[in-house]
């Protein structure tokens, strides 16, 4: 089965709170799901690669094999595709588990989109974000 991911994240403050978000589409284009993560206190960059993570995971939880990955952090498409190393301690773990995830597909492709085409991804981020904000009790 086909789909694309969408995937992004977010720190406010850089460290910051922080969350990633990725949206899983059918090859229709119809949704097949939202997936948000609360990363708590971390970078911009960690928050991306988690983003990614949860999706992956979505997308093999979902049977999907064949899968297009859009991702608006030129960086992690570069460390992903192999362009530049991976070589910040906190990065290393996590590509390594992408790459571990991206070896479960029979095909993916992955490329960089503009900020404005991945909106999708960026709102289930800024939802986690506001939802972790918001006082407990």
């Amino acid at each position: 089965m086909k789909a694309t991911l969408f995937a992004d994240g977010g720190s406010r403050g850089n460290p910051g709170p922080a969350a990633g978000g990725a949206v899983l589409y059918a090859e229709d284009g119809s949704l097949l799901e939202e997936i948000g993560v609360n990363v708590g206190v971390a970078t911009n960059n960690v928050a991306e690669w988690r983003g990614l993570l949860a999706g992956l995971a979505a997308a093999l939880n979902a049977g999907i094999d064949d899968l297009t990955i859009r991702l608006d952090s030129e960086l992690v498409v570069r460390q992903l595709t192999g362009v530049y190393r991976v070589k910040h301690p906190d990065l290393i773990p996590l590509h390594r588990t992408a790459k571990n995830l991206l070896s479960k597909f029979r095909h993916t492709e992955i490329g960089h989109v503009p900020r404005a085409q991945n909106k999708a991804a960026d709102a289930v981020v800024n939802r986690v974000l506001d939802e972790a904000a918001k006082p407990q009790g």
